[in-house]
C-alpha cells in the first residue's frame, strides 16, 4: 500500500494525517458558523450558506473516500493499535471508523442541501425570533423536519426513527430508554413541584430585577469563570440570540451568553454555562488533536459539566459565601443591603417560567420533556410543523400550568431547529442527571470539597474533572465513561435526592 513514501508500518500516521485534514476543513466550517452567529451582516446569509455547504462537501468527500476506509483497515492491523486495545491510538481508529461507517451512509449531495439550507434556516429563525412571528420560520422548519427523517432513513434503525437522530449527540442511547427515564423523573418530580407551589409566596427573585449596568455584568461573570479555569489566552467571550460554545480545537475554544440590564441571572449562569462547556473541551487530551476525538464524548456529558458548574457550583451556598461580598460591592446599591441567606433563596427561586435556559433547577427538566415528545410527534408524522405552536402552547399548559403570550419565548425561543438540531434536546436532561452522579463522586474523592468550593478554590474539582472525563475525549462511550468515574451507569435517583434534599431546606418542605 502506498502511503506517499512511507511503510506499511507507517498506516496510522498517514491516518492521522488524514484526519488531520477532515478535522481543519471543520475547524474552518465552525469559524465560518460562529460568526455567522456573533458578527456577520444579516445580509451575507446566502453567501455564508453557499461557503458552509462548500466545506460540508470537501470534509464529507474526503472523510468517506475510500482511501480513508483502507487507512483505517490498516492501521487497524498494527501493533501500536491490535495488541493495545485500550490505547489511544486503538480509540483513534475504533471511534473513527465508526463515525467512518455512518458517513458512508449520507451522500454528499445530502451534506451540501444540508449546508446551504441550514444557513438560510438560521437567520431565517432569528427574523423569525425577533418578529415573533412562527409563520416566517414555518416552511424553513419543514425543511429541517424533512432532514431528520431522511437522515434516519439513510442511517437505518432497529427500534425507532428518533434513535438515528439521538445517537447522533448520545451515541448508543435509545429512545425506549430515554422515555423510561422521563418517566421516572416525572414521577418524582411532579410531587416536588406541586409541594414548592404550596408554599408559594415564602420566595422570590424580585431582588434579581432592577437595573445591572452591562460592563460590571461583564467584568463579574468574567472574573468567576477565570477563577473555574477558563483559559482566556486560548478562549473568549462574545453575545449571541441564543448562548452557545464551540471548539475549533482545545486551543481555541470559545463561549457566548447574553444579557439584560434589567434581569441578573442571565448574564452571570448563562456564563458559568457556557464555561462549563468550555473547561471540557480545553482539557480534552492533545493526543487527540486534529482527530474526531479532540471533543467530548456526547452531548448529555457535555450538559453535565455546564450544570455542573451552573447549578451545583454556581448557585451553591458554598459558592457565594466566597463570591457574594466581591458582589456587593460591584453593585451595592441592589445587594449592598440584601442578607447572603435572601440572595441564595432568591437565585434558587423555584417558578414556572417560559424560557427554557433561564428555569429554575426544579422545572428545568419539564421544558426539555415538552420538546422531546413535540419532535418524537414531528418525526412519527403525527404533529404537523404548521400545528407545532398551538401543540408546544398546550403542552406548556399541561406540564407548567402556563401559556407562552407570544412565539418569540414560546416555541421560537431555541435555535436548535432553526440550525436542524433535532434529537439533541433530552441530552440536557441527561446531563442534568450526569452532573449530579458525578459531583457526588468528586466528593467521595476530593475530601472537602464543598470548603474548597467555600474558599473559592475550583481547581480541585477542575483536576477531578480532567483526569476522570476531560482528558478522553471521545475515547469511551458515555456509558463507559460514567462506570469508569462513578462506577455506576447513568442513574435518575441521584438527581432526585440531590433536587429533594436541597429544596425542601430552601422551601422548608
Amino acid at each position: 500500500m502506498d502511503y506517499s513514501g512511507n511503510t506499511m508500518s507507517d498506516a496510522f500516521n498517514a491516518l492521522k494525517e488524514r484526519l488531520a485534514d477532515f478535522t481543519h476543513l471543520n475547524q474552518a466550517e465552525s469559524v465560518l458558523s460562529w460568526d455567522q452567529e456573533t458578527y456577520m451582516p444579516e445580509g451575507a446569509v446566502v453567501d455564508r450558506g453557499e461557503q458552509l455547504a462548500t466545506l460540508g462537501k470537501f470534509a464529507h468527500e474526503l472523510f468517506v473516500a475510500p482511501k480513508t476506509g483502507r487507512l483505517l483497515r490498516d492501521a487497524a492491523k498494527e501493533d501500536v493499535v491490535a495488541q493495545n486495545p485500550d490505547s489511544d491510538e486503538a480509540a483513534i481508529v475504533r471511534v473513527t471508523l465508526r463515525d467512518y461507517k455512518k458517513e458512508r451512509k449520507i451522500p454528499v449531495a445530502f451534506v451540501t442541501e444540508l449546508e446551504r439550507t441550514r444557513a438560510q434556516s438560521h437567520q431565517a429563525w432569528i427574523e423569525a425570533r425577533k418578529a415573533s412571528d412562527f409563520k416566517h420560520f414555518e416552511p424553513w422548519l419543514v425543511k429541517m423536519v424533512d432532514f431528520a427523517r431522511r437522515y434516519a432513513d439513510l442511517q437505518g434503525y432497529k427500534e425507532h426513527p428518533y434513535d438515528a437522530l439521538l445517537d447522533s449527540y448520545e451515541p448508543e442511547m435509545r429512545t425506549s430508554l430515554v422515555r423510561k427515564t422521563f418517566a421516572e423523573l416525572r414521577a418524582g418530580q411532579v410531587p416536588l413541584v406541586r409541594a414548592i407551589s404550596e408554599k408559594a409566596g415564602t420566595n422570590s427573585d424580585a431582588l434579581l430585577h432592577g437595573h445591572f449596568p452591562r460592563e460590571k455584568q461583564i467584568e463579574f461573570a468574567k472574573h468567576v469563570s477565570q477563577q473555574f479555569g477558563y483559559d482566556y489566552n486560548h478562549g473568549r467571550m462574545d453575545f449571541a440570540a441564543h448562548p452557545f460554545e464551540t471548539s475549533f480545537s482545545a486551543r481555541d475554544v470559545r463561549i457566548t451568553t447574553r444579557l439584560y440590564e434589567d434581569f441578573f441571572n442571565p448574564m452571570l449562569f448563562g456564563t458559568l454555562h457556557e464555561t462549563g462547556h468550555a473547561l471540557y473541551e480545553q482539557g480534552v487530551s492533545n493526543a487527540f488533536a486534529h482527530t474526531p476525538l479532540e471533543h467530548g464524548v456526547s452531548l448529555g456529558i457535555h450538559e453535565s459539566q455546564s450544570r455542573m458548574w451552573e447549578n451545583l457550583v454556581g448557585r451553591s451556598h458554598e459558592f457565594w459565601e466566597h463570591f457574594y461580598p466581591e458582589l456587593q460591592v460591584i453593585f451595592p446599591a441592589q445587594f449592598g443591603h440584601v442578607a447572603l441567606n435572601d440572595f441564595y433563596r432568591a437565585i434558587n427561586f423555584v417558578s414556572p417560567s417560559f424560557i427554557r435556559v433561564e428555569a429554575d433547577e426544579v422545572t428545568y427538566n419539564m421544558h426539555i420533556m415538552v420538546r422531546f415528545e413535540l419532535e418524537l410527534e414531528l418525526i412519527e408524522g403525527k404533529l404537523k410543523v404548521h400545528d407545532l405552536p398551538e401543540a408546544w402552547n398546550a403542552r406548556y399548559r399541561e406540564y407548567l400550568g402556563i401559556t407562552p403570550p407570544n412565539d418569540a419565548i414560546g416555541v421560537l425561543q431555541d435555535t436548535h431547529w432553526g440550525i436542524g438540531l433535532i434529537g439533541y434536546f433530552a441530552t440536557y436532561t441527561l446531563g442534568n442527571l450526569a452532573s449530579v452522579q458525578l459531583f457526588e463522586q468528586a466528593q467521595v474523592d476530593i475530601p472537602g470539597l464543598r470548603d474548597h468550593i467555600r474558599a473559592g478554590n475550583f481547581a480541585p474539582l477542575l483536576q477531578w474533572l480532567r483526569m476522570h472525563i476531560h482528558q478522553y475525549g471521545r475515547k469511551y462511550t458515555p456509558d463507559e465513561l460514567m462506570v469508569k468515574a462513578t462506577g455506576k451507569s447513568l442513574s435518575a435517583q441521584p438527581y432526585l435526592t440531590y433536587l429533594k434534599q436541597k429544596y425542601s431546606q430552601i422551601y422548608g418542605l
